[in-house]
């Protein structure tokens, strides 16, 4: 995967002053948040297109059929991971441009996967515990922007919980134990809240002044899909807890 950190320390880097990195500063974080935006955008316009074309009148459509039904499912399901691994490990390779459609596939790829959230919980629920992430990421996200506090160590910490949450879901596929999928959600919003926190302050970190356009766009598309990701799960997790089922 792309390593961007540190770069404030390269050697034979001049002087910064402090305007001039405020400033740049500023612009290269709103491009992180303004992509990652327009790509839970993405998400929930696919998400919510995907299910109207599998069910309509309360029964599923062909489409629908497939896509819910046969192993099609499988391919949507893990299309999006082929996806942010693919653009994890060649966005050194490739263009801004590239990269950038690459996000939004993906992007589209996720929203496809979720559309069967809605055959799960209300509509109502789903738009509620949306907002209710949005609010809690935004919060957890200027934390992370303005605290000085090194949250390095944490991450490293809820970056190996996430690692036991997956081995937990993957245990409960077979358990199929409520008292575990409690405790799997419950973990779950904690470490993903921490993470947003920790990932905002990377992310900060990773703003170099002398970058070129090209390493500039770069690191704000991974930091996007950084974010991105973390909301995801947040929503997720919060959505076991907020959503009302049908």
């Amino acid at each position: 995967m792309a390593d961007f950190r540190n770069y404030q320390n390269r050697t034979g880097a001049g002087a910064q002053s402090g305007a001039m990195i405020d400033e740049g500063l500023r612009a290269y974080m709103l491009k992180v948040y303004n992509l990652m935006a327009l790509g839970l955008a993405i998400t929930g316009v696919a998400a919510y297109l995907g299910f109207n074309l599998a069910v309509q009148d309360g029964h599923l459509t062909q489409f629908g059929v497939a896509l819910f039904q046969t192993p099609l499912r499988w391919v949507v399901i893990f299309a999006p991971v082929a996806a942010v691994f693919f653009l994890s490990f060649r966005i050194n390779r490739m263009s801004v441009g590239a990269a950038q459609l690459t996000f939004w596939i993906y992007a589209a790829l996720v929203g496809l996967s979720l559309s069967s959230l809605f055959l799960v919980y209300t509509q109502t629920s789903i738009v509620q515990t949306f907002f209710v992430t949005a609010a809690a990421f935004g919060a957890l996200s200027l934390y992370g922007y303005t605290t000085r506090r090194d949250l390095s160590g944490f991450g490293s910490f809820l970056i190996m919980g996430v690692f036991g949450l997956i081995i937990a879901s993957v245990v409960n596929i077979f358990l199929q134990s409520s008292a575990l999928q409690f405790a799997i959600s419950v973990i779950g919003v904690l470490a993903f809240a921490g993470l947003t926190a920790y990932d905002t302050q990377r992310i900060k970190e990773m703003y170099y002044a002398a970058d070129d356009a090209v390493m500039a766009g770069r690191k704000a598309i991974m930091g996007a899909l950084t974010l991105y990701l973390d909301f995801i799960n947040l929503f997720m997790f919060l959505l076991q807890f907020m959503g009302d089922r049908k």
